[in-house]
């Protein structure tokens, strides 16, 4: 009798470990969001009883195949049900890329169950896929020295709070322990987080790939968190896996308080504590972060990168008092000189045009080595990626 116990107990452990197991595995038995020799994706979805399965993306713009009849407003494309209820969808061939999409099941935004790589982008989910070939094999972890990537809190005391960045160390930091390296300061949107760029942004394939080919330095990126009342991105904090939302910063604390992160990368890591050796970029809100840390603090940087700027760059009006300190930040910027002051924006970007008004108000002043990089694209990573691959190669060159 003992023994029939032991067994029925035996039995049904391994049942429940199966059951367990069984639904550690939600994808279908198929594969989809691939991508063939000739750059052409193919997503498939099992869903016999759907009425309409769509797909969402960035891609749809880039793909050229005659599908205008299935297109839907301005970036859904109906895929195609099978006898045996599957849904399928291939693309022309794509240029090189990493793209982001979602299914849309009888209207409902659906994860691709059967494309296990996702990335989170402030509150929305998305499934990826890489097109290689071309500027995308930046974005892949390729065959070359690889850096390190380490988060760190400091405590900033004019915010009151412990807060979260995340540091990325080049290959040869840890062999070279009496080398000292430069700083870029690297700054997400206001729908991001200290994650952004290391997710969406790939930005340590990026920078392994570029220093790995010669094309850039061996440099420190610190990647804060720019929302002055988060303390870190969600699930990395006390807050916990909160859904995330817009923070305000209505007193500019994040800004007032840059240098508490700066004093902190040169106390904890070898830097390069001039200004010759620390550069600052962002995109959308980091961008306009970017503009005005490097004003407030104008001898502190000396390279900027303006992505696809957020917030009130355009306030070089010489006739408005209220404008007094932000005039004098940027004379003094001109003044003391930079060694790049770099502005990128999408053509479709509905930023363009404060973009190259800032330009221009900057080429007036007599800002040194000033450029403006107008690409294809609107407010999207698309160009943001492209912008961090074009920037990081003038930086810091001997």
């Amino acid at each position: 009798m003992k023994r029939l116990v032991i067994l029925i107990a035996s039995a049904l452990l391994a049942g429940l470990t199966a059951f367990a197991q069984q639904n550690l595995f939600i994808s279908q038995d198929i594969e989809s969001g691939t991508v063939d020799e000739q750059g052409r994706v193919t997503f498939r979805l099992i869903a016999p009883e759907a009425k309409k399965v769509q797909i969402a993306g960035d891609f749809i713009k880039k793909d050229v195949q005659q599908h205008i009849a299935g297109m839907v407003g301005a970036g859904q494309i109906d895929m195609k049900k099978g006898k045996d209820g599957t849904w399928t969808y291939t693309s022309n061939p794509l240029p090189s890329e990493l793209y982001s999409y979602t299914f849309l099941v009888d209207g409902v935004p659906v994860l691709d169950p059967n494309n296990p790589h996702v990335y989170r982008d402030f509150a929305t989910v998305t499934n990826v896929f890489l097109v290689g070939g071309g500027l995308a094999d930046l974005f892949k972890v390729a065959d070359v020295p690889h850096g390190s990537l380490v988060a760190k809190w400091y405590h900033s005391y004019g915010i009151g709070k412990d807060r979260r960045l995340n540091v990325y160390l080049p290959a040869e930091y840890d062999a070279n322990p009496y080398k000292q390296y430069p700083v870029l300061y690297l700054l997400h949107g206001s729908g991001g987080d200290e994650n952004e760029w290391t997710i969406f942004g790939r930005a340590v394939q990026i920078m392994d790939n570029l220093i790995a080919q010669g094309k850039a330095e061996p440099m420190i990126v610190v990647m804060p968190n720019g929302h002055a009342e988060m303390q870190a991105a969600p699930g990395e904090s006390s807050l916990g896996y909160y859904k995330p939302f817009h923070f305000r910063d209505p007193d500019g604390k994040y800004v007032a308080n840059f240098m508490e992160i700066v004093n902190f990368i040169d106390k904890n890591f070898r830097t390069i504590p001039e200004k010759e050796g620390r550069a600052i970029a962002g995109l959308s809100m980091g961008g306009g972060h970017s503009v005005n840390i490097s004003r407030t603090y104008p001898n502190v940087f000396d390279y900027v990168g303006v992505f696809s700027a957020g917030g009130r760059i355009h306030q070089l009006d010489e006739k408005d008092p209220a404008n007094k300190a932000i005039m004098d930040g940027v004379r003094q910027q001109v003044a003391n000189g930079v060694s790049a002051y770099w502005i990128g924006v999408g053509r479709d970007d509905f930023l363009f045009e404060t973009a190259k008004t800032y330009y221009e108000d900057l080429k007036a002043l007599g800002m040194p080595n000033l450029s403006f990089r107008e690409s294809d694209g609107a407010h999207i990573w698309n160009c943001w990626r492209l912008y961090l691959s074009e920037f990081a190669p003038l930086l810091f060159k001997k």
